[in-house]
């Protein structure tokens, strides 16, 4: 079984109770150094053979693949969460192709890593019910479809969380202000969860200055929105509001007879 999971944002005990134990029961597993705190590898045997997939191309990693029996379990360990910008979607090919078993184990993601370290919920009633996750184009521009990134989604104005762009300051900004306003918050973390977590808040006016002063180009998260400002809620959440009725709970009016008549029932 090769299976392919999400290690979370960096800090070890934000792996899954699931990763974990497929990193204990791993005989062999291919990890990104650049990416993946070594810390995290302290949930593995102390006999698992390590492949640092940091150098390695996709045929290197496919070649591991390979020199493995069928039975061996085989961890392959991503960053945050394998269906982000997880680079799995061609292993699963090979794996399909080949016939090996193969299942995808969930990790947290980056961003939630980031709105939890900023204290921030995303999606904020009337200022943002959407959260996007892209990146800028660069040098693996051919990736992306004709009217997809930055700039395409900025004039929708909601929660916007932008990876791989940290060499890119400027063009990240540029590209923001075609939808949102100067003064919109703004965040730019780095390395998120690990012990050396930077997190500078600043504005989309502020921004290419703000993520020159982090001095990173690679682990850089950047989330932009009004959900991230510091005001108090301007409307609150429909789900547990007393006269907003679910499935589960009558609005107040109605719930307060409802709760007398089964206390009735019951007693």
């Amino acid at each position: 079984m090769i299976s392919f999971v999400g290690a979370g944002p960096g800090a070890p005990d934000l792996i899954t109770l699931r990763g974990a134990q497929r990193l204990a029961e791993a005989d062999v597993v291919v990890w990104a150094s650049s990416l993946v705190p070594r810390a995290v590898l302290d949930h593995c045997r102390p006999d698992a053979v390590l492949h640092d997939s940091a150098r390695m191309t996709l045929e290197d990693v496919l070649a591991v693949f390979a020199a493995e029996e069928g039975d061996a379990a085989v961890v392959r360990l991503h960053s945050g969460d394998p269906g982000v910008y997880g680079a799995i979607a061609e292993q699963l090919d090979w794996c399909r192709a080949n016939d090996r078993a193969f299942e995808i184990v969930p990790g947290v993601t980056s961003v939630a890593a980031a709105s939890a370290s900023l204290g921030r919920e995303l999606t904020v009633p009337t200022l943002s019910q959407s959260v996007v996750f892209t990146r800028l184009g660069g040098r693996t521009s051919a990736s992306m479809r004709p009217g997809e990134g930055v700039a395409a989604f900025a004039p929708a104005g909601v929660s916007m969380a932008v990876f791989l762009a940290g060499a890119r300051p400027d063009e990240l900004q540029d590209e923001l202000l075609t939808g949102y306003a100067p003064e919109t918050p703004a965040a730019v973390l780095h390395r998120v969860s690990w012990p050396d977590e930077t997190i500078v808040r600043t504005t989309v006016g502020g921004l290419a200055e703000a993520m020159r002063g982090v001095g990173e180009t690679m682990t850089v998260l950047v989330l932009v929105g009004d959900a991230l400002g510091d005001d108090d809620v301007p409307a609150r959440s429909h789900l547990y509001a007393p006269d907003f009725g679910t499935a589960y709970r009558l609005p107040s009016d109605e719930g307060s007879t409802a709760g007398r008549a089964s206390r009735r029932r019951s007693g």
